[in-house]
């Protein structure tokens, strides 16, 4: 490959254009050179000597050039390549840093230096063909050591030459780099581990489907091969593709065409080395700290278009038997497509090896952060090169005119920014990335209730803020809207709570609790933005404790005082410790077995409540029928109007609930008869049973005042010693586990629903506070058990219509989508609530004309459209669809559909677990039988399932909505029912 035109030509460029040993980058770049160095070696008039003296010329423009070795510290300080970091200093007092090759690339790509290192490039190209034995393996077609060099048909390896390039496979690299796959800093050290990984993220984005993993598995670990005097890319011919059970034959069909390498034989060099080795002399051309890229190119059948991926190690990593020389691989480049006249994959990974092996856009890919950054590069790349139209062939001497141009680009590319104005950048964005650590409510101090004393310092500035705020009219109509979004779920879980602990509480209490907690919350907490109330998990446990309590012949209104007291000590001592961080690990894996159990659990009381009012008033011909209602005797047509009750309310709030996400009347219209679909439902149903006088119905047992659901059996103030008889001393200190269990319950739901509201999609600016909130929340359910009333936690859906009440929209004259202006971030909207919720208290000579059986419909609303929400829910559905008619969700389209279908009987198994454990004694540690779904999430998912499916199947996904439109739903955004 060497001969003495070669040498002449390094050497001369050396000497002439850069005495640190890089060239020219007019000479690297120009379209002129190629030409001109076809003829290098001859005499003193040839063009190299033209050449050397156009360089002689260009001089001045070394000042713009990089230099080859060094790298920069976070600070911007210059240090030699294998300098440690503390040797970077400056070299005088009072003597800044020169401008060197990191300011002049930062510069070219566009970002501020980064701690990583560069390295210089060296760059092989593989594609793949099918040897003389018809089986497909990898083969270098060319490498780049800052030029390129490529194997003549002759059975040696050519002169380093510049690379032409199509405008066309740039410009396909460009498009397929927006949608390609881009893996940054991979930990993987073997060519199998960043396979793996590669086509994880492959299948993930959408660019191949889950079937054809193995195919492209096996390909990208096939033989690497490089080129001889016995066969090369250029004798080989360029292998398709096909997807494994086609048959042998066509797999191995080679291309109709082949790839002829873009240069014209007249571009390449004349003269060369008869006894040409047919193996480069690299080790010897290489730098000692010199990194691979490793770009790989071929044809695949199945493929409905070009795929790019783009992979870039942590850690440069030595490939096994895949280089031609001993050097660690850093970036990775594969393109795959379907064969296809109009692409030429030749081109394009000749255009991406040319690209990696340009120093500035290498610079780009270490310190890319990201996709954009990558594209930033290309554009960067593009911009500095120059296209020459289709016109007939024009001479040298034409060409040359194109030089002052191809320098002003150089000069752009390379031009060095002022010292002051990097300096100043680089203060900026550490001064940022500080705050934006600082932002994050879940980070740990390491100080016990440092978390706690971060929210405070957060937010407490801000508190008059909160309160003008609220000055506006859209926190007025959010306060009447969220007042009956509050109070529906009050009323029903009341009542329901009164029927499931025998009248120890009921709608009095809770509307109590409800008014005075809030009340505090609003006052004091991180996030005013909450709604604080009760919800189904909180009323399956009070049922099963109640249970539980009467069992035992125990006072259930006495325990639950000693639960709040031990509620008190685990909170203070989990926001001691910093716990709201285990939020984290609380993936949707878990949130949607226990949503889904949730759902199960309301709908399967709703119809049991409904079988238990037909047996105590059965169907039959005759009917003893008395002047007043006695208990145990049958009444004509209760069960039938409880059922129409009960449906009617039912259909009605799921009918209004679809039009407001319908597309009749106006929008503000439709939105205000579906936010109040649910009182208007109770109103509705209430008032047919009203004017149907001749059938009983059972009515909500509402208290006068402020009297207790139950006079007879309790107070106001419960005794924790015990109110009829002496509360058991072991049982004081056993209730620490069923605390234990509320607590899950409270933290899931309200530190869930903190992170839901929190999402920065919604562009809350105030932020949150998950220590004080949960001390607020756990601790004022604490006190409240001491006046037996319930402990309440952050409702999901409550709090999602709070904060898309209370949020300004934007939509443009165009008709573009609507954004988001701002939040009004204040404490009235929800004080007032409370308050108004404390005067509902004394509403008891209407509440008592609603029919239970109005809340039992919407008992069963609550847990049908909670289902709606529930990817799981979604995919027990599909175990019943022909794949044909799945849709085209991620989950769906990116994993094997049985592998779908395992990951949902995983889910299903637990269910019925968690089921048979609600159904016995042992219900009370349903929670802790719930949180063991972390655990098994983290540990043995991982290894049935590959990373790429459960990044799917465990996303969390939904999407954030801000206004409601056609086929939207608040519901799909909750994971929890409330």
């Amino acid at each position: 490959m060497e001969g003495p035109g070669q040498e002449l030509y390094e050497e001369g460029m050396q000497r002439s254009l850069d005495p640190k040993g890089y060239e020219d980058p007019g000479i690297k770049s120009s379209r002129l050179s190629v030409g001109e160095m076809s003829r290098a070696g001859a005499g003193t008039g040839s063009p190299l000597h033209t050449w050397r003296a156009r360089a002689e010329e260009l001089t001045p423009l070394r000042q713009y050039l990089p230099s080859r070795r060094g790298c920069y510290d976070l600070d911007g300080r210059r240090r030699e390549a294998g300098a440690p970091p503390e040797q970077a200093r400056w070299r005088g007092a009072g003597q800044p840093p020169s401008v060197t090759d990191v300011d002049l690339e930062a510069v070219g790509s566009r970002r501020p230096v980064s701690q990583r290192d560069t390295h210089e490039g060296y760059v092989e190209l593989h594609e793949l063909v099918m040897d003389s034995r018809k089986d497909l393996c990898w083969m270098e077609a060319g490498h780049w050591l800052k030029l390129e060099e490529d194997f003549k048909e002759a059975g040696h390896w050519g002169q380093p030459h510049l690379s032409f390039l199509t405008y066309q496979s740039l410009l396909e690299i460009r498009r397929a780099l927006a949608k390609g796959a881009v893996l940054l800093d991979v930990t993987a050290t073997s060519l199998p581990a960043i396979a793996h990984t590669l086509i994880d993220q492959m299948i993930y984005e959408g660019q191949i489907k889950p079937q054809d993993r193995d195919d492209i598995l096996r390909t990208l670990l096939l033989q690497h091969k490089h080129p001889s005097e016995a066969e090369s890319a250029r004798t080989m011919q360029p292998a398709l593709l096909q997807r494994s059970g086609t048959g042998r034959a066509e797999t191995e069909q080679p291309l109709l065409r082949t790839q002829q390498p873009l240069e014209m034989r007249r571009l390449a060099f004349a003269h060369q080395s008869p006894s040409g080795a047919t193996k480069p002399l690299l080790p010897e051309k290489v730098p000692e700290d010199a990194e691979a890229t490793l770009v790989l190119v071929g044809c695949a059948a199945f493929l409905e278009q070009p795929t790019l991926a783009f992979v870039r190690l942590k850690d440069a990593a030595t490939l096994d038997g895949v280089l031609d020389v001993s050097l660690p691989v850093r970036f990775l480049f594969l393109v795959l497509g379907p064969d296809t006249p109009h692409v030429s994959y030749h081109e394009i990974g000749r255009a991406v090896a040319t690209m990696m092996s340009e120093r500035v856009f290498r610079r780009d890919a270490y310190l890319a952060e990201s996709r954009q950054d990558l594209q930033r590069g290309v554009e960067g790349f593009l911009e500095a090169s120059i296209v020459l139209p289709p016109t007939e062939t024009p001479s040298e001497e034409l060409l040359r005119g194109l030089v002052p141009l191809q320098h002003e680009l150089l000069r752009r590319r390379y031009q060095g920014p002022e010292e002051a104005l990097e300096k100043d950048f680089l203060e900026e964005l550490r001064r940022k990335e500080a705050v934006a650590e600082d932002d994050d409510p879940l980070r740990r101090t390491g100080i016990p209730f440092g978390g706690l004393v971060r929210d405070i310092r957060r937010r407490y500035p801000k508190y008059l803020s909160d309160i003008t705020d609220a000055f506006n009219p859209q926190c007025l109509a959010a306060v009447i809207f969220i007042y009956f979004a509050a109070l529906s779920p009050a009323v029903t879980f009341g009542g329901l709570l009164g029927e499931k602990t025998k009248g120890m509480m009921g709608v009095s209490e809770l509307l109590i609790s409800t008014c005075v907690q809030c009340i505090i919350f609003s006052i004091l907490s991180a996030q005013p933005l909450l709604v604080v109330g009760f919800s189904g998990p909180l009323l399956v446990f009070e049922e099963a404790f109640h249970a539980f309590c009467s069992d035992f012949g125990m006072e259930y209104i006495v325990g639950r005082v000693w639960i709040g007291f031990w509620l008190i000590l685990l909170v203070l001592l989990v926001v001691a410790c910093e716990g709201s961080f285990l939020v984290r690990y609380l993936s949707r894996y878990t949130q949607e077995i226990f949503s889904f159990l949730i759902s199960l659990i309301f709908i399967f009381e709703t119809f049991s409540k409904l079988v238990t009012i037909f047996k105590d008033h059965p169907l039959q011909r005759h009917y003893n029928v008395q002047a007043v209602v006695e208990p145990k005797v049958p009444e004509p047509n209760t069960a039938l109007l409880s059922l129409v009750l009960m449906a009617g309310t039912f259909f009605l709030a799921f009918f209004l609930r679809k039009f407001k996400n319908s597309a009749f009347l106006p929008g503000s219209v439709r939105r205000l008869i579906g936010d109040f679909g649910v009182p208007i439902s109770i109103f509705i149903m209430a008032l047919v049973d009203f004017f149907i006088k001749d059938t009983y119905t059972q009515k909500l047992n509402v208290p006068k005042g402020l009297e207790v659901t139950n006079l007879s059996a309790r107070g106001w103030f419960i005794n924790p010693m015990g109110i009829n008889h002496p509360f058991p001393i072991w049982m004081m200190f056993a209730t620490v586990v069923p605390a234990l269990l509320v607590f899950i319950l409270i933290f899931l739901e309200s530190q869930i629903t903190t992170l839901i509201v929190s999402k920065p999609e919604r562009k809350l600016v105030k932020g949150s506070g998950f220590h004080l909130d949960l001390l607020l929340i756990v601790a004022m359910g604490g006190v409240a058990a001491l006046f037996g009333m319930p402990w309440l936690s952050a409702t999901t859906v409550r709090t999602i219509t709070h904060a898309n009440a209370l949020t300004v929209m934007s939509k443009s004259s165009s008709g573009d989508k609507a954004q988001i202006l701002e939040v009004k971030e204040q404490r009235i909207s929800g004080l007032l609530v409370a308050v108004l919720i404390g005067v509902s208290i004394l509403m008891e000579p209407i509440l008592k004309y609603i029919p239970l059986a109005v809340l039992f419909g919407i008992f069963l609303y609550m847990g049908v459209t909670s289902l709606f929400g529930i990817q799981l829910f979604d995919r027990i559905l599909l175990l019943l669809m022909p794949p044909k008619y799945h849709p085209k969700e991620p989950y769906v389209t990116r994993v094997k559909t049985w592998r779908m279908h395992l990951f949902t009987f995983t889910q299903i198994i637990i269910l019925v677990l968690l089921w048979v454990v609600k159904s016995t004694p042992a219900s009370l540690a349903l929670p802790f039988v719930l949180i063991l779904t972390v655990p098994l999430r983290r540990f043995l998912l991982p290894r049935i399932f590959y990373d790429i499916e459960l990044k799917c199947l465990d996303a969390d996904d939904a999407v954030v909505t801000f206004e409601e439109q056609e086929g939207t739903d608040v519901y799909n955004e909750v994971q929890m029912p409330s």
